[in-house]
């Protein structure tokens, strides 16, 4: 066989060199250590002779389990039987922690893309799609079940506790379990961060004249127990812009390449309850008039506030809007309400020097700022919808005469 046509030209070799000391002019050369430098040849000859001499000290040994030296061919080969036991994590086709592309998992270059964003080992997720392929809400599932299970409490929830409720290096602290909306909101504010390439344009709205109109009618609605704030014309003019905008009331859909326009406004409004930030939706906000959006927004609040609204008053906004006029500040960026593509924020209104027909003079001028959507909505789509918002706001006799 293979082994024994090696291992034959051994004998041969030997007894050639003997005679070789005789003929080299150099009488210190020892007659032991000249058959290795005299085997000349290929490399693979070197290691089959070498090969040879293992396998005859492993006869020694034990000649049971081996009777013939092994081939210079096997030999060779052995470093490569090793290489799969130094990459023991991976996958049988060939995938990285994300994906690779080059694997055979069912996803396409962006779920993949997608996946490596988010931190998610695609082979752990399990496709909902054709033919078993991975969509983007299969990573999303991965996602939001890992966002529960890091805030899942220990079972006994003692020894975590116990071991940080009196202090740590640097004080005394106290330790406090998540709310169910506490957590909601963490697992959607990270969802929003990790997959929306977020964008956030700044302005300012003249409600001088808008503020004016509201003193003067406030009282006529407090009669009917409603407090009219600027926050029903806010509402009125964002669905009128948005009609004009199409784009900001839109989401995507990734995975089927798609755009999904609402041909309807549901309005999300953020509100502060003691509960943690609640965004319940005020629905068809384009066919109501404001003494309507007025109403139904005061009952809207008021059943948050105190904690009797459903989980279907949540669902179902198209854009949302967040009012800190209240509370105080300017400027901020938003994180968008995914999977809209669009939200607004309202700061406190001040009087500021404004240049009107060439003359300095005190204007009520209202903060904005616009988050968006960079996949859907560009830089101009997004200016177009404030500048029509502005517009609406500044003169707010077009809110009360809009079709």
């Amino acid at each position: 066989d293979a082994g024994e046509t090696d291992a034959a030209p051994e004998k041969p070799s030997a007894e050639a060199k003997k005679p070789e000391p005789e003929k080299k002019p150099e009488p210190d050369k020892k007659p032991e250590s000249s058959p290795p430098k005299q085997v000349e040849g290929p490399a693979d000859e070197e290691v089959s002779t070498a090969a040879s001499k293992e396998s005859d000290s492993e006869q020694a040994s034990a000649p049971t389990k081996q009777p013939s030296p092994q081939p210079a061919a096997k030999k060779a080969a052995e470093p490569k039987k090793s290489a799969p036991q130094l990459e023991p994590t991976t996958s049988a086709d060939g995938g990285d922690a994300a994906g690779d592309d080059n694997g055979a998992i069912a996803a396409g270059p962006s779920i993949r893309r997608f996946a490596r964003e988010v931190g998610v080992d695609l082979r752990n997720v399990s496709g909902s799609g054709d033919g078993g392929r991975i969509t983007r809400d299969d990573v999303l599932h991965v996602v939001r079940a890992a966002n529960q299970s890091a805030t899942k409490p220990a079972k006994k929830g003692k020894s975590t506790a116990a071991a940080s409720s009196e202090s740590d290096n640097w004080g005394p602290i106290r330790t406090e379990k998540m709310t169910k909306i506490r957590k909601t909101i963490a697992r959607k504010m990270h969802e929003s961060w990790s997959t929306v390439p977020r964008v956030t344009n700044f302005d300012d709205a003249d409600v001088t004249e808008l503020e004016s109109f509201r003193q003067a009618s406030k009282d006529d609605y407090a009669q009917r127990g409603i407090k009219l704030t600027t926050m029903p014309f806010v509402i009125k003019a964002v669905a009128m812009a948005l009609k004009q905008n199409p784009a900001l009331n839109a989401t995507i859909d990734m995975e089927n390449d798609q755009i999904v326009y609402k041909d309807y406004v549901n309005i999300g409004i953020a509100v502060d309850s003691e509960r943690g930030l609640v965004v319940p939706s005020l629905r068809g906000v384009g066919e109501l008039s404001i003494p309507e959006i007025a109403s139904d927004l005061a009952k809207l609040a008021e059943n948050v506030r105190s904690g009797s609204f459903s989980v279907e008053d949540l669902r179902g906004s198209t854009f949302t809007i967040s009012n800190l006029g209240a509370i105080g500040g300017t400027y901020s960026t938003p994180i968008i309400n995914v999977p809209e593509v669009a939200i607004l924020l309202l700061g406190r209104t001040r009087k500021l020097p404004v240049v009107v027909n060439d003359q300095i003079v005190p204007r009520l001028m209202m903060p904005l700022s616009l988050s968006y959507d960079h996949r859907l909505v560009d830089g101009a789509t997004a200016a177009r919808f404030l500048n029509d918002l502005i517009g609406y706001l500044r003169a707010p006799s077009r809110l009360l005469l809009a079709p």
